[in-house]
């Protein structure tokens, strides 16, 4: 039985394929069209699915669109939808938004446009294809009871738990807003998710961190991750503010007050001024409010469910440095983060629990222990390319050697190999590689990235060696939590070590990326230092690269010094 997984209705538009309970492959949008994020996340855009990405599943599985038995959409319209409504098949959508008022049925005035778009997805999907993609979607029809309208949260729950190592696992997502939630607790047994609690709208801890990202100056739902890195260089001087506005219960609920961020925080800054100590300041409060808050409702959670593991997802679930906090509180035993824990991985969430559901399957057959889940290109497809547009390239004997080599000379190398990474982190298919020895290393990569001075690189170690380097690593192929590096260790890799001490660690073995290993490996025989810095390929405000082409034209627009794509070398 093959399920097609779609995330459309907000951002980082995604499509994922599962056969009979395995993932065949995986993928954002953006990747394709070069539109981060896939698009904004305005009632606008709802109509826009993934079509590449998509097709790029089918592609992979080897069939047509026709031959999808299940398609598994994760958002459920019909939560926000008044029954009089969907009863008489109408909807009213207004011209223009109301300067004054929003009717009392909705959260938006916006949200019948946003609903219609939604409800729609199935004739948008089946006739509104690119022309250039017809080979795969032309003719295809589907009855009612194909499609499912899964609700947002039980796909990012069902995106962390069933894919996790766990039979049994307390289950929380967080996020900015589902249909109505914000977040929620289940507990996961086997195949199954029981829902034990949630909090609704407009109380989000997500939406929170949102509001505070657009007052620092970034872009909301797309710069979060950086107000985490600004943080490290902060005190806590509005922690009291923050607190007053988050109101925690003793029962995992929360409430928060609708504060104007003037008011609290002073005026906003502006994309392009210079920052200063006071949103230092501000980044810092969030994140240790955000923190703080978070571990008192895991401390219920875990009191409520007795479990000894946790599974984690929603675009909160990114903040590693939240998610290295919970580890090292002790609240669970076991913590699992899925990879793609944005949106885009409530297509795998929508997928897997649709398969699992209509199977009637109740033992787990699938455990998600690499990111490895997109587009891949051999050599010869490789050559053909740099053959026809005149790329002067060398093969390269051994790659693994030759690439150290240049690395161990401090040179910054693009590193195209094998399959894309499905979610927002680069991990060693479709990075940018350097040595993390010379401390201005940091500083070269955000020049040749165009980013902002502040923002950490990351790296990635050796799995068997990873606890020698950094405070009790071990297994951590995902990014998603940082260690404190070893005070031994850190004039050895300077550039990987922030400010606070910490490193977001990656965690390679040979059987997740036997390329990169070995890489690992030969750049470690060179030097000692079994670590390089990772980071992703791409540059300020694109996806990282997903084609050779993509990667070609990336490479020669920005001052690295060599791309190893595939066995291939091209040298500036």
């Amino acid at each position: 039985m093959y399920t097609l997984g779609i995330n459309a209705a907000f951002h980082d538009s995604a499509a994922c394929i599962v056969k009979d309970g395995q993932l065949i492959a995986a993928a954002e949008d953006e990747r394709f069209t070069h539109v981060k994020h896939g698009k904004r996340p305005i009632p606008f855009s709802a109509y826009e699915l993934p079509y590449h990405a998509i097709d790029y599943c089918l592609k992979t599985a080897n069939i047509h669109l026709s031959d999808v038995d299940h398609i598994s959409y994760s958002f459920d319209p019909f939560i926000l939808l008044p029954e009089e409504d969907a009863d008489k098949h109408q909807i009213d959508i207004p011209l223009r938004q109301p300067s004054q008022f929003v009717p009392e049925k909705w959260i938006s005035p916006w949200d019948p446009l946003f609903l219609s778009a939604i409800i729609n997805a199935p004739g948008q999907l089946t006739d509104g294809y690119p022309h250039h993609l017809q080979k795969r979607f032309r003719g295809a029809r589907f009855h009612n009871d194909q499609w499912h309208f899964v609700e947002h949260h039980l796909c990012h729950a069902a995106s962390a738990f069933l894919p996790s190592p766990y039979y049994e696992a307390a289950v929380m997502t967080m996020d900015g807003r589902g249909e109505k939630a914000t977040t929620t607790f289940s507990i996961g047994k086997g195949n199954n998710l029981d829902r034990i609690s949630q909090v609704n709208m407009p109380h989000s801890l997500g939406l929170l961190y949102e509001k505070v990202t657009t007052h620092l100056g970034f872009l909301h739902s797309s710069d979060e991750y950086k107000v985490m890195a600004l943080a490290s260089y902060g005190k806590p001087v509005f922690v009291n503010a923050f607190r007053s506005m988050i109101n925690l219960s003793d029962n995992g609920q929360y409430s928060i007050d609708d504060e104007q961020m003037v008011e609290l925080l002073g005026p906003p800054r502006k994309k392009g001024d210079e920052f200063t100590a006071h949103h230092f300041n501000i980044a810092h409060s969030l994140q240790a409010v955000l923190q703080e808050s978070v571990l008192q409702i895991s401390d219920w959670l875990q009191k409520k469910t007795g479990a000894d593991n946790l599974c984690f997802a929603g675009g909160v679930a990114l903040n590693c440095v939240l998610n290295a906090r919970i580890r090292d509180a002790g609240i669970f035993k076991n913590i699992w983060v899925q990879p793609a824990s944005g949106d885009a991985g409530t297509a795998l969430g929508a997928a897997l629990w649709t398969d699992a559901t209509l199977r009637n399957s109740q033992e787990k057959t699938f455990c998600m222990d690499h990111a490895y889940w997109g587009p891949e290109y051999n050599d010869e497809e490789i050559k053909a390319f740099l053959d026809w547009t005149k790329t002067p390239y060398r093969q390269l004997e051994n790659v693994a050697e030759e690439t150290a080599e240049l690395l161990a000379q401090d040179k910054i190398i693009g590193w195209y190999q094998g399959r894309m990474e499905f979610g927002p982190r680069a991990l060693g298919s479709r990075s940018i590689l350097a040595s993390p020895i010379s401390a201005n290393m940091q500083a070269r990569l955000n020049e040749v990235k165009d980013r902002e001075d502040f923002r950490p690189v990351a790296p990635v170690v050796l799995e068997e060696v990873a606890g020698e380097w950094f405070e009790g690593a071990h297994f951590s192929p995902f990014m998603l939590f940082v260690y404190d590096v070893k005070p031994d260790k850190k004039d050895k890799i300077p550039a990987v070590t922030h400010v606070d001490g910490t490193a977001r660690i990656q965690t390679i073995n040979r059987s997740q990326h036997s390329r990169y290993y070995d890489l690992l490996q030969a750049f470690y025989k060179k030097t000692g230092v079994p670590v390089l810095i990772n980071t992703s390929f791409n540059t300020l405000g694109k996806p990282i690269v997903c084609t050779p082409r993509d990667a070609v034209e990336c490479f020669w627009s920005s001052p690295f010094d060599a791309l190893v794509i595939g066995s291939f070398l091209i040298q500036k």
